[in-house]
C-alpha cells in the first residue's frame, strides 16, 4: 500500500473529474479452482479498486457518493470459522481508516444505497465487469442484466480512471522498477538454464517460480516455447532441440501488483545460426528504433508504422519482401511478418486498463483505431504520448505457415511478399524482443535497473558464462 494521503487525493481528484452521482468501485472475490474451498487461484484484487481503496481483502466494495460528499467501504467482518481456518485480519473499519475513510457498512447495506439513489433517479457509475460473480451482483443491486452492463457502464468514470491511471506517479514508477528487477531475474534464468533435451514446461515452471518467489504472481501467463511464431505459445512437453530458438514472453507483479512484460528470443543451444542472426537483427534494430522516437507528443501509432517501415525494408534486402515500402505497408503487407502492435500501456494490469476496452485507453477522439486491416486492428497504444506513460516497446517477426499458405491462395499482397522464400522459411519460428519503457520529458527510457541481454552477442555470452 501507499500513504493514506494518496488514496485520499486520488478519490478526492476521482471526484472532481466525474463531477455527480454515487460511484461503485467493486472489489473482487475468491476464484476457487474445482471446488468451493479449492482456492487455487491465486486471489487478485481489482486494478482500480486498489488505486482508489488500497486494500487487497475480498469482498468489499467502495462507494463515493460525490453529492453527498461522503466516501464508504462497505464489506462483512469475517467470522470466528473463517479467524480458525485463515487467521485473524482487519476489520473492515481498521481496512477503511487505513485509507483515510470514516464510514464502513456491511454487504446488505449496499441494495439499500443503491434502491434510493435509483429511487431519487441519481446516476450511479460502475466499470466495466469482468466477473461473472461480480455482474451477477450488479444484477441483483441495479437490475442490469449482465449481457447490458458493458454498454451501460459509465464513460464519464472509464475516461476518468483512464487519465488518472494512464500517467504514472513517482511512487508508481519505483513500483514498476521494482517489477522490472523481478523480470530481469525471471528472464536471465530461462537463459541460464535453457538447453537441449530439457522440456518447455520445465523452463516455464522455473520461471514462474521466481515471480512467486519474489513479488506477489505472474503478470500474466508465462509464454516459453520453441513456437515463437504462435503469438501466446504457453509452456508444452515439448523437450527443447539444438539448433531452435526458445521464446519467453513473461513478467511478474510486485507484491503492491505493478507489472513488468519483457520478452526475449534466444537459441535453445546458445548459439545463433546466421539465418536467425539475420532476421534477429532486424527485430534488435526495430526494438532499439522505437526507443529513439518514441517521445511526449508523438503519436504512438506513427512510432509503431516507423518500425514496420524499417523492417520491410531490411526484409526486403533478404528478398522476402519486395515493392515500395510505403505502400506496402499502407496496404498492410507488413502484417505478415508483424501482426501485432508495437506495444500496450503498462501499470497494474500488464495491459493495463484494457478491461476498458482498448478505444478508450490506446486511442481517443483524435486517434482511431483502424479495424478492418489485419495486423493493424491488433494496434493496442496509438494516441499521442504524454510523460509519465509506461508502454512496452515490441517488435517481431514470425513465420507463420498457416498465413503464409492463406495470403498465397488469396494472392494477398503478392505484389509485396516473396511467397517461394516465405516457404523456405515455414521452419524458422518467431522472434520478438519487449522491453517496458517510461516516457519522460524528452524522451523515454528503459524501466529496469538491469537490462535482460538480447544483443546477439551479449545474449551468446550470458549463455555460454552463467
Amino acid at each position: 500500500m501507499f500513504s493514506k494521503e494518496t488514496y485520499v487525493s486520488r478519490r478526492n481528484e476521482l471526484k472532481k473529474m466525474v463531477k455527480d452521482g454515487v460511484i461503485l468501485l467493486f472489489g473482487n472475490n475468491e476464484s476457487p479452482a474445482n471446488y468451493p474451498n479449492n482456492g487455487y487461484y491465486p486471489f487478485r484484487q481489482d486494478s482500480s479498486f486498489l488505486y482508489y481503496f488500497g486494500q487487497k481483502r475480498d469482498g468489499l466494495v467502495g462507494v463515493i457518493d460525490i453529492d453527498e460528499g461522503t466516501e464508504m467501504l462497505i464489506g462483512d467482518d469475517i467470522d470466528i470459522e473463517d479467524i480458525v481456518w485463515y487467521g485473524s485480519v482487519a476489520s473492515v473499519k481498521d481496512l477503511a481508516e487505513e485509507v483515510g475513510i470514516s464510514r464502513t457498512a456491511p454487504m446488505k447495506t449496499l441494495k439499500t444505497i443503491c434502491n434510493d439513489a435509483l429511487a431519487k433517479k441519481r446516476t450511479i457509475h460502475f466499470l466495466p465487469p469482468y466477473r461473472y460473480d461480480i455482474k451477477l451482483q450488479i444484477f441483483d443491486l441495479l437490475g442490469i442484466h449482465p449481457n447490458q452492463q458493458k454498454e451501460a457502464a459509465s464513460m464519464e468514470l472509464i475516461k476518468a480512471v483512464v487519465k488518472m491511471r494512464s500517467t504514472k506517479e513517482p511512487q508508481e514508477i519505483e513500483e514498476l522498477e521494482r517489477a522490472a528487477v523481478i523480470g530481469y531475474k525471471m528472464h536471465t534464468t530461462a537463459m541460464r538454464i535453457t538447453k537441449p533435451g530439457l522440456t518447455e514446461k520445465y523452463v516455464g515452471g522455473q520461471v514462474d517460480g521466481i515471480a512467486h518467489s519474489y513479488g506477489s504472481m505472474v503478470s500474466f501467463a508465462t509464454i516459453f516455447s520453441q513456437h515463437g511464431e504462435i503469438m501466446h505459445g504457453n509452456p508444452s512437453m515439448a523437450v527443447l532441440e539444438s539448433g531452435r530458438l526458445a521464446l519467453c514472453d513473461a513478467g511478474a507483479e510486485t507484491i503492491n501488483h505493478y507489472c513488468s512484460d519483457n520478452t526475449r528470443t534466444f537459441p535453445v543451444n546458445g548459439k545463433f545460426t546466421q539465418r536467425q542472426l539475420e532476421i534477429y537483427s532486424i527485430v534488435e534494430a526495430a526494438h532499439d528504433h522505437a526507443l529513439t522516437v518514441a517521445k511526449p507528443g508523438v503519436k504512438y501509432a506513427d512510432v509503431h508504422f516507423s518500425v514496420c517501415r524499417l523492417m520491410f525494408d531490411r526484409l526486403k534486402e533478404l528478398g522476402l519482401a519486395k515493392g515500395d515500402t510505403d505502400e506496402a505497408v499502407k496496404a498492410g503487407a507488413h502484417a505478415m511478418f508483424m501482426p501485432h502492435g508495437l506495444g500496450h500501456m503498462m501499470g497494474m494490469d500488464v495491459h493495463d486498463m484494457e478491461g476498458f476496452d482498448q478505444i478508450n485507453v490506446g486511442f481517443d477522439e483524435e486517434t482511431r483505431p483502424n479495424l478492418e486491416q489485419f495486423g493493424t486492428n491488433c494496434l493496442r497504444m496509438g494516441r499521442r504520448l504524454q510523460e509519465g506513460f509506461v508502454v512496452t516497446d515490441e517488435p517481431g517477426i514470425y513465420f507463420i505457415p498457416a498465413l503464409i499458405d492463406d495470403w498465397r491462395a488469396k494472392g494477398h499482397c503478392k505484389e509485396f511478399l516473396n511467397f517461394d522464400k516465405l516457404d523456405t522459411y515455414k521452419d524458422f519460428g518467431g522472434i520478438r524482443i519487449e522491453d517496458d519503457i517510461l516516457i519522460t520529458k524528452d524522451g523515454c527510457r528503459f524501466l529496469g535497473k538491469d537490462r535482460i541481454p538480447y544483443h546477439p552477442k551479449d545474449v551468446e555470452d550470458y549463455m555460454a558464462n552463467n
